[in-house]
């Protein structure tokens, strides 16, 4: 099988959750045999084209614009007239796989242009960011998922959670939605054993200190605003020998504030953006992950500490309790609730032992669930339901 992926981030470009699902995803595909060609869009000084993990890929130039929805659209310009000489020069491929809706126009014109079967995966709507539509541009965004869904032959979604919203906010056809979750390389988490965690960790906290963290967007939709409304509660429990730790770019000042405001300030600590090996060392000397979300189409920052086996509190929203079992992989406690929240946190840091469970148990889930060669063979079986409905065999 023949493949051209669309997606707006590939590695080293790394905005949201998109660049390391493709980047994780078609490598285990092209290991089952089958040819993938993924397009994106250039980034610094990364090659126009290369192979990376056996994926051929093409990174096409875009002109900028100031203007978002301008810059889009000479995106997906782009990636039409470029996919379009692909296709005339290579041939034979026999389906096309957008991801989310930014590259929802090439891939349109390059299905009716060359008549070949689209796939999307939908991994999050603009009803589910902002809890409905409220503007123009909420509307023309909703309005692209939409058609991106309505045109493909397929949908894949990461989450049960997000197959109802997709059916109610997309208007799609449920029968014509897959749930295929997201994966996770627990590898990653792997150090050498000369790696200095204690003088590591002592870079953010004492050691008495234990160490909570979150990373990801600095959004609203991330709640980090209910994990700082927590923190005062969890201080007082655990005698002031707690770090919060919050990782990511973006503006943070507003967060700054409240934590001083709440007199917190010098307990927590902003680090900006950190590289995924720093991340990766990070993240096996903390204490407790906290993903406080208020919207959340899965939750890949789970697995990710999963992986690192440090202890999970999420909340109550999407696709998080699908991904965390309550009591048996992680906490998942009431969403937009610090009460609640601070109660998940205490359990953690009270009850090594317990915590010492959940971690166990949540590595095992990797392999059970979430472990990228079943997922791509799960994938393969969605395009191959395509093939054989498109030549009449189903």
């Amino acid at each position: 099988m023949k493949i051209l992926v669309l997606a707006w981030e590939f590695p080293p470009r790394l905005v949201g959750g998109i660049a390391r699902h493709v980047a994780e995803l078609y490598p285990e595909i092209v290991k089952l045999g089958h040819e993938v060609h993924l397009m994106t869009m250039e980034f610094g000084q990364a090659p126009s084209s290369e192979i990376v993990n056996g994926i051929h890929i093409h990174r096409v130039p875009v002109q900028y614009s100031d203007y978002f929805f301008n810059w889009i659209g000479n995106m997906n310009h782009s990636m039409g007239g470029y996919g379009g000489n692909l296709i005339k020069e290579q041939g034979d491929f026999d389906l096309l796989h957008a991801h989310d809706w930014l590259v929802g126009d090439a891939a349109i014109a390059l299905k009716h242009h060359f008549n070949l079967p689209l796939v999307a995966t939908i991994h999050a709507t603009e009803y589910g960011r902002h809890n409905g539509i409220h503007n123009d541009t909420h509307r023309y965004i909703a309005e692209k998922e939409r058609q991106l869904a309505q045109e493909a032959w397929r949908v894949i979604v990461c989450s049960n959670y997000m197959r109802e919203e997709v059916g109610r906010a997309l208007q799609t056809q449920k029968e014509r939605v897959d749930v295929i979750y997201n994966g996770i390389c627990p590898e990653k988490k792997q150090h050498e054993p000369d790696f200095d965690a204690i003088g590591f960790r002592r870079l953010f906290a004492r050691d008495e200190e234990k160490i909570i963290y979150y990373v990801g967007r600095m959004t609203y939709e991330k709640g980090i605003s209910v994990l700082l409304n927590a923190v005062p509660k969890v201080l007082w429990e655990m005698n002031g020998n707690v770090k919060i730790v919050i990782i990511g770019g973006g503006n943070t000042n507003h967060l700054k504030n409240q934590a001083w405001h709440l007199g917190i300030g010098d307990k927590c600590t902003f680090t900006g953006f950190m590289s995924d090996e720093d991340l990766d060392k990070f993240q096996t000397i903390a204490d407790c992950a906290v993903f406080p979300s208020l919207y959340e189409p899965f939750g890949i920052v789970a697995l990710e500490s999963f992986a690192a086996r440090v202890p999970v509190v999420v909340s109550s929203t999407g696709g998080l309790p699908e991904v965390v079992q309550h009591g048996k992989t992680g906490i998942v406690t009431h969403v937009n609730n610090s009460d609640s929240l601070a109660w998940g946190i205490l359990e953690v840091l009270k009850n090594p032992d317990y915590g010492k469970f959940l971690t166990e148990n949540a590595y095992r889930d990797l392999q059970e669930r979430f472990q990228w060669g079943k997922l791509a063979q799960q994938t393969l079986n969605v395009y191959d339901c395509i093939l054989d409905q498109r030549s009449g065999n189903k």
